[in-house]
């Protein structure tokens, strides 16, 4: 069967075309604006890609049309597919008819951290020899590409709360029908969706009506949106895990324990189980993460010194805090945070990390909830850990302009890529960490920053 997909540079689409091509099925696909690391992936992959939407893609004989949820109606090649009669479907119908059946489903959910923490489960189970079939929103280090399918019936996939499709508002996470379900954290997002959080909680409910009996929910305690789905109503066991600040601290209840202060090591510990941690990664977002995905992978029987041996050894997910360049005394970072939480999460372990070196924080708000401007009021304050930090709006959003010149200083605002290269150099002003922030290609600013950059000192 020849599948052709429109929207395949999305990061679920794009490792969804992964896993087609694998099971033996003939894959094209379109879209435009592509960038990497999704675009490279593609290619890496032999997958034929198109730009654009040009119907005359009709002609390349697609059996069935998988249509990702960035495309509208409107869209040429979605139109003539529909004038036609032709078969289409959505990709997360697509991955439940042709991947999903039969596998224990290990699902990682929540506003934020969803491709860290699926990836984190990921790398557990197959350090553990159990070579788990998985499909993430990224591209991970550990390994070669954001999907596979596996040799055993543990499938670890990335739930999204977003929309399937035009035609099917669902999220994408009902289709998935999780055993294993991470539900790691919830806050209002995807505002261009859902009119309000008790929205997404009506979601989360309907996925959790899915899981079976010998399921098992995930969660940190006392957080009250989780708390709130939890009592409309579950059938299966759930977990609750929390912090601790005791160095003795044991319990039947799973918890854990910060070794450093940056989030590098931290112990968890339930009943007579503890392992210690210590990796690369910082911030209490990842710490969270790790111990999520510690006990998802303890439900399918991999002990906690196992899982903690694995992320020892865990480099991450591409556009997660990566660092793209260690130049003379300026390291340059990319990441994906586009919601305030996560930008503050990022920015607060990079302090802890760095102590009083200077941070400069480059931040592209893009998701449709930020330029909606719902954000607006907790924006600029999630920046406070950086030294300076410099706006960049694209796409014309007077409310942050406006925000900007509020606030004043540390804050500047930029509306053109040279204006920002210009700006985070004259910020830059000798050693310091540069964070670059946005869930899009940043309109390629990647590249030029370092050769900017590397201009002011060369290459160390």
């Amino acid at each position: 069967m020849h599948i052709h997909i429109l929207g395949i540079c999305g990061t679920f689409m794009g490792s969804l075309a992964v896993l087609a091509k694998e099971s033996g099925l003939t894959v094209t696909g379109c879209d435009e604006g592509v960038y990497p690391p999704m675009s490279t992936q593609l290619e890496r992959q032999g997958i034929e890609l198109h730009e654009g939407f040009d119907i005359q893609q009709l002609a390349l004989g697609a059996d069935l049309f998988v249509i990702g949820n960035a495309i509208s109606r409107g869209n040429p090649l979605l139109e003539e597919i529909l004038n036609r009669g032709l078969p289409y479907t959505s990709g997360p119908q697509m991955l439940a008819d042709h991947v999903l059946p039969g596998k224990w489903v290990l699902a990682a959910a929540g506003t934020h951290g969803k491709t860290t923490t699926s990836t984190m489960l990921a790398w557990i189970l197959d350090f553990a020899g159990m070579d788990p079939g998985f499909l993430i929103g990224g591209v991970p280090h550990n390994f070669e590409c954001s999907a596979r399918l596996g040799s055993t019936p543990f499938f670890v996939i990335e739930a999204d709360e977003y929309d399937s499709a035009f035609f099917d508002k669902r999220s994408k996470f009902v289709h998935y029908r999780p055993r294993t379900f991470i539900f790691n954290n919830l806050e209002y997002d995807h505002a261009d969706i859902f009119p309000d959080l008790a929205a997404i909680q009506t979601q989360f409910h309907h996925v959790i009506r899915t899981i079976p009996q010998n399921g098992r929910v995930i969660f940190p305690q006392a957080v009250p949106a989780i708390d709130e789905v939890l009592a409309k109503g579950y059938w299966t066991e759930t977990e609750g895990f929390t912090e601790s600040s005791d160095p003795d601290f044991a319990s039947e209840a799973p918890g854990f324990r910060k070794l450093e202060a940056d989030g590098g090591a931290f112990e968890i510990c339930h009943g007579q189980q503890r392992a210690e941690v210590r990796w690369e990664l910082t911030g209490d977002h990842n710490v969270n993460n790790g111990v999520a995905a510690m006990l998802a992978a303890r439900h399918v029987g991999v002990t906690f010194d196992v899982s903690a041996k694995a992320l020892s050894c865990f480099e991450g997910v591409k556009r997660r805090m990566e660092r793209l360049a260690d130049l003379d005394g300026i390291r340059i970072y990319d990441d994906f945070a586009h919601h305030p939480t996560a930008i503050k999460s990022t920015l607060a372990g990079l302090r802890a990390s760095v102590g009083d070196e200077r941070i400069v924080a480059l931040i592209e708000p893009r998701s449709n909830t930020m330029r909606m401007g719902i954000h607006e009021h907790t924006l600029l304050e999630s920046a406070e850990q950086a030294d300076q930090v410099i706006w960049a709006d694209l796409s014309g959003m007077d409310w942050l302009r406006e925000q900007v010149a509020e606030r004043g200083s540390p804050h500047c605002y930029g509306s053109s890529v040279e204006q920002l290269l210009a700006m985070t150099c004259e910020a830059v002003q000798g050693p310091a960490h540069v964070v670059v922030m946005s869930n899009g290609g940043f309109a390629g600013i990647h590249q030029r920053l370092i050769a900017a950059l590397g201009n002011l000192g060369g290459v160390a």
